[in-house]
């Protein structure tokens, strides 16, 4: 298991074709009867849907900062079990990484905590022999990172590929590919990412197909798989993750109770194409607690799934949907009710939208006495917080990282017993504790404090 072949696919920018190159070799290596293994590093709740189409496998992230370094192994190796070959899907440029950290969540410091290969995907357009100083600086600024091969993108022409080679041959990093430019391949975007497949399933199962055949025909896909099988063991002797058992050796600072585990309340998590955004170990580390986890769709489901006991609504854009989320009032009474009675509910970004009284004023779930309108700003970036509020998910004052995605603003940002204080961008307290209520704009991986799910299944028990 530790020795799984893997390869990181990089870039110099974003822009550059990373999401098209490893989602096409997650296809084209699955098509060749290989299991293979989704991965993306970062926060990117959306390129994962579209490995998943790729590979037939969860799409999974791996974050350092949200999550740790010393859990980007073990989170990999718990995504690549039984598979033959592991691809990750870097995150912006190869060196980038969380604002003012340094190294810390880029692709380089992933690719080193996994001693993987890089393949970087170089935009070709508008030059030629420059290319070879591009790379050159890329796979000799850090000497940890061994940047195996190049992918070439956006290649005009036959004349163009072979300038393009030709400057390379002495760079000593080989050319495993070359793409022609081919617009019929692009996707739409919303928010610095792609469109969620939920949103456009036939359409990203045809672009899919699409991105395999164009790698397949571009690039050598015996010397990358040869490439990937060359990577040798995950370093630091690490086990894979496990849901089931506390990952960090300290003592968890959640208050946990012991799970009893001859009753298994029902979790109610939200799906659909409204709700698009969760870590795949969320689930795992519910089910694992002692729940059954059941999903739903708010757009067309006007009933919460029966016997719920505790309610999940993750990220997504509900903005999109707002007048669909509107007019199922049945369902939004039913969230209403739920919440009434003091059942845990634990809501982020667009489950925080969702539970206010009105986004762009279509009526919502009331929950909160608050409204949400979209707005032209984006609001992005890492978050270090403290819990302020005692609550479903987490004690005051236990530590948590998080990620904010968002162009919408809630009025007003907290209540009057906050869910999270903030140390950046500046000081601030946001979100709301009420009752069995966490809401609030800051996604968190649970995997680095699984505490907060066994708090929440237990609060589920007990409500």
């Amino acid at each position: 298991m530790s020795s799984v072949p893997r390869l990181v696919i990089a870039a110099p920018s974003s822009g550059s074709g990373k999401t098209t190159v490893a989602t096409g070799l997650m296809a084209a290596f699955a098509a060749r009867g290989l299991a293979v293994s989704p991965h993306k590093v970062g926060p990117d709740y959306i390129d994962p849907g579209y490995h998943a189409l790729a590979t037939g496998r969860v799409g999974r992230n791996l974050d350092a900062y949200l999550c740790g370094p010393e859990l980007v192994a073990p989170l990999f190796l718990h995504g690549a079990r039984g598979c033959d070959l592991a691809v990750v899907e870097g995150v912006m440029g190869l060196y980038d990484g969380a604002a003012g950290e340094g190294e810390l969540a880029s692709t380089a410091h992933v690719a080193k905590l996994l001693r993987a290969p890089v393949v970087l995907v170089v935009d070709a357009s508008s030059q030629s022999r420059s290319v070879a100083a591009l790379v050159h600086g890329f796979a000799s600024w850090d000497p940890e990172v061994r940047v195996g091969g190049v992918i070439l993108n956006k290649v005009a022409s036959d004349r163009h590929e072979a300038l393009l080679r030709e400057a390379l041959d002495s760079s000593g990093v080989p050319v495993l590919g070359a793409l022609r430019r081919a617009p019929q391949m692009s996707t739409p975007s919303r928010h610095l990412g792609l469109v969620p497949v939920a949103e456009r399933r036939g359409a990203a199962v045809e672009a899919v197909a699409s991105m395999a055949a164009q790698v397949s025909d571009g690039c050598d896909l015996a010397a990358l798989e040869a490439l990937a099988r060359a990577a040798g063991p995950v370093p630091g002797g690490s086990a894979p993750w496990t849901p089931g058992l506390p990952t960090h050796n300290h003592p968890s600072r959640l208050g946990e109770k012991r799970a009893d585990k001859e009753r298994k309340p029902v979790v109610a998590v939200a799906g659909g194409a409204a709700f698009t955004f969760s870590y795949a170990e969320h689930v795992e580390l519910l089910t694992a607690a002692g729940a059954e986890v059941v999903t739903f769709d708010p757009l067309r489901d006007e009933s919460l799934p029966e016997g719920t006991a505790g309610l999940v609504i993750g990220g997504g854009f509900p903005e999109v949907y707002a007048a669909e989320l509107s007019a199922n009032e049945p369902l939004r009474k039913a969230v209403a009710a739920l919440a009434e009675s003091g059942a845990p509910v634990a809501a982020e970004c667009a489950g925080l939208l969702y539970l206010c009284r009105e986004l762009d004023g279509q009526p919502m779930c009331g929950v909160l006495d608050a409204t949400a309108r979209m707005t032209e700003r984006l609001t992005l970036g890492y978050r270090d917080a403290v819990a302020v509020s005692d609550s479903v998910l987490a004690v005051a004052g236990t530590r948590m990282r998080g990620h904010e995605f968002h162009r919408t603003v809630v009025e007003p940002g907290a209540g009057a017993d906050p869910a999270w204080g903030v140390r950046a961008p500046e000081r601030r307290v946001e979100g709301f504790v009420q009752q069995g209520v966490h809401a609030s704009y800051l996604h968190t991986h649970w995997a680095a404090e699984p505490g907060v799910a066994r708090r929440f299944v237990e609060r589920c028990r007990t409500s």
